[in-house]
């Protein structure tokens, strides 16, 4: 069983009404077989359990980044910068990096953000609309003109001005929806047209984005990293955070990958031998209806 097959167990299904029977393989597995398979993998590898569930929304990521938040404490001693801060600036600084670092690793081209050129889909624009009005004393002249029988025209009569409104517009930037992709404009796929070579050989030829460099969607900018920084613990120059703190930020989603890794592997693991009790047990079955005589 495959890590990335998790979410689908914790999503209820719609009932389906067919008559074909349920299937009755002896390696598929029950919610009961899964659930006991999660906790098993999760003794074994619980950062990356908490890790993956919580980037697919399943749990709140309070947890995962609390972990990752008490890895950065084991780490930090290794580099001096971190190092030589009192302990309430070193605890604020590792958990506003625990909290980035889980936001770039749970990045993806379907993710999705706030759309930051709107507030909720919508922009202020100022107009100028025409307005139209007649005063008084012109519309007793073209009332008196009418008794007479005389042919007017009223818009001649009209004042004509401009005046200047604020409304609200749909966001070109997101359509009104108020949040847009993290996609890259490879639009998630990690490859884009090679022109030059699709020409030369009159067949399409893609060629890794290099803007995503093959990942299909945008990083968080450590700058931002940096800059929450400054605005809540102390001030931090570009060099110093360049050339310090910023290689730790790098290792803390390195390390959220490995930890997905080490999940994978342990997951695999609990559900091939989950996988070869359910054989056992199935066969011993077969093998007790049929009264012990070796027949199968």
């Amino acid at each position: 069983m495959r890590l990335a097959d998790l979410p689908k167990y914790f999503s209820p299904k719609s009932p389906t009404f067919s008559d074909s029977p349920a299937a009755t393989a002896t390696d598929s597995f029950s919610i009961t077989d899964v659930m006991a398979s999660l906790g098993l993998a999760t003794s074994k590898a619980r950062m990356g359990i908490e890790l993956f569930l919580a980037k697919h929304g399943i749990n709140k990521p309070d947890e995962a980044v609390e972990s990752l938040y008490h890895y950065a404490l084991t780490q930090a001693h290794k580099y001096s910068a971190l190092q030589k801060l009192n302990e309430d600036d070193r605890s604020s600084v590792l958990q506003i990096l625990a909290n980035y670092a889980f936001q770039d690793y749970a990045r993806s081209a379907a993710s999705k953000k706030a759309c930051p050129d709107c507030d909720g889909g919508f922009i202020e624009a100022e107009v100028f609309t025409t307005k139209q009005h007649m005063h008084f004393a012109a519309r007793e002249i073209l009332n008196f003109n009418r008794k007479l029988g005389v042919k007017v025209k009223p818009y001649e009569h009209m004042e004509h001005r401009a005046i200047r409104d604020c409304v609200k517009v749909i966001c070109k930037t997101c359509n009104g929806k108020g949040e847009v992709s993290h996609s890259c404009r490879c639009n998630g796929r990690g490859e884009v047209l090679d022109k030059k070579e699709t020409e030369k050989q009159g067949i399409p030829v893609y060629k890794t984005c290099c803007k995503c460099t093959g990942r299909g969607y945008s990083r968080l900018p450590a700058e931002d990293v940096r800059r929450e920084i400054c605005d809540k613990v102390f001030d931090l120059p570009e060099t110093s955070w360049r050339r310090n703190i910023k290689p730790f930020y790098e290792m803390l989603i390195q390390e959220c990958f490995k930890e997905q890794e080490n999940a994978e592997k342990a997951l695999s693991i609990v559900t091939k031998r989950e996988s070869i009790t359910i054989n056992q047990q199935f066969h011993g079955n077969i093998h007790c209806m049929n009264g012990g005589s070796g027949l199968s």
